[in-house]
């Protein structure tokens, strides 16, 4: 049985090295900015952000799947506009856009027409994620910023999806279920709130009065009497996805927690109550593979239909097109 499970595991691992788009290379602005060190710039803005809010580290994290999980890694959810991408309905919680901006703001001060947001988007969740405490990691950079954005084009996972639904996503992505099961791992870092979650609390199955058996008792108990009473006023209020010590740092503190049934979306939760990924779950949870697996997944989602060479444009400033 262990050696099956390894086998496993290795097929996986190799999976996470696949894909890509050969035209992305290590280093690509490498003396494209003068004597400027692009990706140095793009890190010194991350952390000084981080280090006065820790917040962006989930809110990059949340940004990065939404823009590469729809028409692929190509600047889209950063434009403003009526009917654009950020004004879908998933999107409308989504944060992040003014340090992109910032970015923006200083490469062009430096090397005008450069370096895209496309780029900016995959260098700032790698460096954000390695100041909370995740692996450093490289990434290919050379991607160029699309032409197109539209909200009728968002069509994301949900928070109650089912592990089928789930990986039938990420694999029109491109991505494996073990991709799947590691990206759910930003949820580290993440928030909720209480209105997303009531349904699992109080009328799970559609049953009036009904709590997700999934849900560990005493945890449910805890969110119903003092965190997401059920009143509208409570809607708002914050749910953090891992333990409140551990929330603002990338660890596989968050699959130890689907362990012991305390998974807050459904999403989550399902990953250890479907026998296909529970093993993923109980590897993560019970070694330190999370903090070298879970950059190779995010790399590989960084990599998803990007443009490239001459396709699309490099953006003067990120929320509108050229």
């Amino acid at each position: 049985m262990a050696s099956a499970v390894l086998l496993v595991v290795a097929l996986a691992v190799l999976g996470l090295a696949t894909g890509g788009d050969a035209q992305l290379q290590n280093g690509f602005y490498r003396g494209k900015c003068g004597s400027n060190d692009v990706e140095a710039i793009v890190q010194g803005v991350v952390r000084a952000r981080f280090a006065r809010d820790p917040k962006i580290v989930a809110f990059l994290l949340r940004l990065l799947f939404h823009e590469c999980g729809v028409n692929g890694c190509d600047g889209g959810l950063l434009i403003d506009g009526f009917g654009t991408e950020k004004t879908a309905l998933p999107n409308l919680s989504v944060n992040g856009y003014d340090l992109i901006a910032e970015i923006k703001t200083e490469l062009e001060r430096r090397c005008p027409r450069v370096v895209s947001c496309s780029d900016i988007e995959i260098l700032a969740t790698r460096d954000a994620v390695a100041l909370a405490g995740g692996a450093k990691y490289l990434v290919r950079t050379g991607r160029r910023d699309g032409r197109q954005s539209r909200a009728s084009d968002v069509n994301l996972p949900a928070p109650n999806s089912t592990v089928a639904q789930a990986t039938s996503f990420f694999g029109r992505l491109g991505l494996s279920q073990f991709d799947m099961a590691l990206l759910l791992g930003a949820h580290t870092v993440g928030v909720t709130h209480c209105g997303v979650i009531k349904g699992r609390l109080y009328s799970h199955g559609g049953k009036a009065g009904a709590t997700d058996p999934s849900l560990d008792p005493s945890l449910a108990s805890v969110f119903k009497k003092f965190v997401c009473p059920n009143t509208p006023s409570s809607d708002n209020n914050i749910v953090f996805l891992d333990d409140q010590p551990s929330a603002l740092r990338v660890d596989n503190g968050y699959y130890k927690m689907l362990q012991r049934r305390r998974g807050v979306l459904s999403v989550d939760q399902n990953l250890y109550g479907d026998g296909s990924t529970r093993w993923i779950v109980d590897m993560l949870a019970n070694t330190d593979n999370f903090r070298a697996f879970f950059p190779q997944a995010l790399v590989k989602l960084g990599e998803v239909k990007v443009l490239t060479g001459a396709q699309g444009e490099i953006r003067r400033v990120c929320n509108r097109f050229n």
